[in-house]
């Protein structure tokens, strides 16, 4: 079976499901089209605002069952997943809060008339998500978009089946109408044949830049609209006037959270010089403090990554940096365990001829970069495929934001490691992908805006 629950802490297999039919992806396209439909004509906006709410209030309530479904699924330490959580239900009261602010139509200044445009839902929508967030990533797709009145179907990644179905469980629990929010375990040859449906409008990912292609692909020929999330392969930029107390503040969660398996965390440290050393024994004593263990176990704080090939990957890259030159500064050793953990490793060294210097580590690994003055750090910071995140430390605000303008990036966090808030927008540019989700940008990007005009007689 394509869709498994393999526990990656000890790669037992606790769950399986079976592949949909193309008659049940069939019957759920056109119930999903049919609530468009539905709500298109009526207003049922307060409706789904109460609903959205529910879902909050439930995601609190069980908070602790979800956590585990989602540690039970890709691994990540409980108490992260607990936070997951929390964040995922204050995503959802905040499109229920702000629904009717960002649903008002808006006036256009003309001298030929009166015009406005109205913010209209545009159809069934597809979400294919990723496993390193099992409820964030669609929840952050799935509130603006339900609130506006987009019906929703989800392919996730087939290793966290469980989190996708609890999901459309939750969904329904809180009232909604079924069609307004399903799961699908399918292939991908349904998900071409989804995407071409012409029932569907559009199509939101989150995943790597060849999943981004290949989905991109199918959308364009088929006219669909679609936001691309595809990693990242951040700079964490150490300025001449940084605040080094700031920096060991944050240096765990910028690298190590979620075992490194997130697209925003700082994988690449950029550090002058004359404080090379400096931040190398202050990675390094960070990088020491990772406790491995039971991700259940509320003392762990270094998870397994998600899947046995997750860590066989990390691996080679690390290995394929160091036989091209990279030199290792700490980690790298195995970690007796039949779960799939990586040990927290430190690399220098990276040369442009590196094969791995272009691509993105997702795990424990973190890439120290020595440069000679801030104009290079800026220069090696926007060296990249990626542009989603960054991090600049400095104690002047005023620099801070000076260079921060001028980094090729969606999101630049000044003294502080990298966060997702609701009312912030996420997204980046280059080869991490186009369109914004979350904030009032993630509101609109399936919204028809559409425009009503009366010319002066």
């Amino acid at each position: 079976m394509a869709y498994k629950t393999i526990y990656p802490y000890t790669n037992e297999v606790l769950q399986e499901y079976e592949n949909m039919t193309d008659q049940h992806v069939e019957d759920v396209l056109e119930r999903a089209h049919l609530l468009y439909k539905k709500w298109r004509q009526e207003d049922h906006l307060n409706e789904r605002k109460t609903q959205l709410k529910a879902v909050a209030s439930l995601l609190r309530r069980d908070r602790d069952k979800y956590a585990e479904i989602m540690t039970k699924d890709m691994g990540k330490l409980f108490t992260e997943a607990q936070g997951e959580v929390e964040l995922c239900a204050k995503i959802a009261d905040y499109y229920a809060d702000n629904a009717d602010q960002f649903l008002t139509s808006v006036p256009l200044e003309t001298d030929t008339g009166k015009a406005y445009y109205l913010k209209q839902a545009t159809g069934v929508l597809l979400a294919v998500e990723p496993w390193n967030f099992p409820y964030y990533q669609i929840m952050r797709v799935f509130a603006p978009n339900f609130i506006v009145g987009n019906p929703m179907v989800l392919k996730h990644a087939s290793i966290c089946p469980r989190s996708a179905q609890s999901f459309e469980e939750l969904v329904l629990e809180a009232g909604a109408e079924k069609g307004a929010f399903t799961n699908l375990f399918v292939t991908y040859d349904q998900v071409s044949n989804i995407i071409a449906d012409k029932r569907v409008v559009g199509v939101c990912l989150t995943g790597s830049e060849r999943g981004g292609a290949s989905i991109a692909e199918i959308a364009g020929k088929n006219l669909k609209k679609t936001t691309l999330e595809l990693g990242g392969d951040d700079a964490f930029i150490i300025l001449d006037d940084a605040d080094w107390d700031q920096i060991a503040d944050v240096l765990y969660f910028s690298r190590l959270f979620n075992a490194g398996q997130v697209c925003t965390s700082s994988k690449r440290f950029i550090v002058l010089e004359k404080d090379y050393d400096r931040f190398v024994k202050l990675l390094t004593e960070t990088f020491k403090t990772a406790k491995w263990g039971d991700p259940m176990n509320p003392e762990t704080t270094l998870a397994p990554l998600s899947s046995a090939q997750a860590k066989k990957d990390v691996l080679a890259q690390i290995q394929l940096a160091l036989d091209n030159g990279a030199e290792l500064l700490y980690g790298n050793e195995p970690i007796d365990h039949p779960g799939n953990f990586v040990m927290p490793t430190i690399i220098s060294g990276m040369t442009k001829d590196n094969p791995v210097y272009y691509q993105e580590i997702f795990g424990p690994v973190g890439q120290i970069y020595k440069v000679a003055s801030e104009e290079e750090a800026i220069e090696v910071a926007n060296d990249s495929n990626y542009g989603l995140g960054g991090t600049i430390f400095s104690s002047n605000q005023e620099h801070a934001e000076a260079v921060a303008a001028k980094i090729e990036t969606g999101m630049s966090f000044i003294n502080s490691g990298w966060t997702s808030l609701p009312e912030l927008p996420f997204g980046g540019v280059k080869n991490s992908g186009y369109g914004r989700e979350l904030s009032e940008l993630g509101f609109t990007s399936f919204v028809n805006e559409h425009l009503v005009y009366t010319q002066k007689k």
